[in-house]
Parts: C-alpha cells; structure tokens; sequence
C-alpha cells in the first residue's frame, strides 16, 4: 500500500520516534508503514488520520 506518512510527518517536524509515541506504537512500527514494508490495521489507519486531521484515503492508497 503506498502512502504519504513520512512527508506527512516531515512536514510536521516530528521524528518517526514522536509519531510512534503519539500513536502508541513502535518506532520499527512507523519506519516499515513509511517504507511499505507493513500495512497498518484499520484502527491505526483511523487514528494515523485522526492525528493528521485528514481521511485514511488522503495518506494511504491501494496502488
């Protein structure tokens, strides 16, 4: 699943360690969502989009 996390968060300023806290998740958790490496489970995708105040669909999709 592509996504947009890392500008997303970048453009934040936060460090993937800040996200991961704030999401109550793994640092390894947010470095393998970045790198496509793992898809979250909906409820994270929800609260991922919450954080962002955005839609799941605006950071991730299924290209």
């Amino acid at each position: 699943m592509k996504n947009n996390l890392a500008e997303r968060r970048a453009g934040r300023n936060w460090t993937q360690a800040e996200l991961a806290a704030a999401l109550g998740v793994s640092r390894q958790t947010i470095i393998s969502i970045e790198r496509e490496k793992f898809d979250p489970s909906l409820p994270l995708a929800f609260l991922i989009a919450r954080t962002f105040g955005c839609s799941i669909e605006e950071i991730f999709s299924a290209e």
